[in-house]
């Protein structure tokens, strides 16, 4: 399938809950192969509108277009070329790495035979092999992180979805996830991403989007960022604010 030149459109993207509106109609359009950190601080609609997107919650308004299927009208369809790696991980505690994989293998048609090529090719690249057979709950969190990107990747989806991948994991399993992904942006891949870790984030996205109280505060081409000698970090504080100032903090105790 021939993706669109936007592989990614989202279309007054709203989330409310309750009286709260926490994503405010947000417009985006992410181009087809791009590296995109969607960034934000605590609490200002990241996850939400990934799951949104993802078709994980459903937006009290608007539409996201997954290469070319809308979420909304047709989610099954902008599903199955998607890969997702949700915040919370979405894991089965007593399955195993293995029957992890040959189960979404399945579900989204791929054959036993390829389902488990896939599934060592993976398990091999991501380092996990020799605990194939260990089940979730008694896997480490860089682990876990490593087998919900092998279960998002094994269908070799056009869009992946990563939400804080970087979180709680080693320097040394970060720099396996970091040339991974590097290398499916190479290839083509659409990476939608967001982090924490600004510095990472810099070395690998060519696109950023900053939410801020539920609405897209910036919105820009990396380069054009840091064509003055500013760093993402400045980017950030100047659209998210500095919440700390420049003033020294006044605790007596301390």
């Amino acid at each position: 399938m021939t993706l669109p030149e936007t592989a990614i459109e989202i279309q007054d993207l709203t989330k409310t809950f309750g009286k709260k509106e926490a994503v405010k109609g947000i417009n985006l359009a992410v181009p087809k192969g791009s590296f995109f950190g969607f960034l934000g601080p605590n609490g200002a609609g990241k996850t939400t509108t990934i799951r949104m997107i993802t078709g994980l919650l459903a937006p009290t308004r608007g539409d996201a277009i997954l290469a070319g299927n809308s979420i909304v009208s047709a989610s099954l369809a902008a599903k199955q070329g998607i890969g997702v790696v949700p915040d919370d991980l979405a894991l089965f505690d007593r399955l195993s790495m293995w029957e992890h994989l040959t189960m979404v293998g399945s579900i989204y048609g791929l054959s036993r035979d390829e389902t488990h090529t896939r599934a060592e090719d993976l398990l091999n690249v991501l380092g996990l092999w020799e605990d194939r057979g260990t089940f979730a709950a008694d896997s480490s969190h860089g682990m876990r992180k490593k087998l919900a990107l092998a279960m998002a990747l094994i269908h070799n989806p056009a869009i992946l979805f990563l939400d804080e991948p970087f979180e709680g994991i080693d320097p040394l399993a970060g720099k396996v996830l970091r040339r991974l992904l590097q290398r499916m942006s190479d290839k083509g891949t659409t990476i939608f991403l967001t982090s924490h870790i600004l510095e990472i984030i810099e070395k690998l996205v060519d696109h950023v989007a900053i939410i801020v109280a539920g609405e897209i505060a910036l919105d820009s081409p990396l380069a054009d960022l840091t064509a003055g000698g500013q760093t993402l970090e400045d980017a950030f504080v100047a659209a998210a604010g500095d919440e700390a100032g420049d003033e020294e903090m006044d605790l007596a105790w301390l």
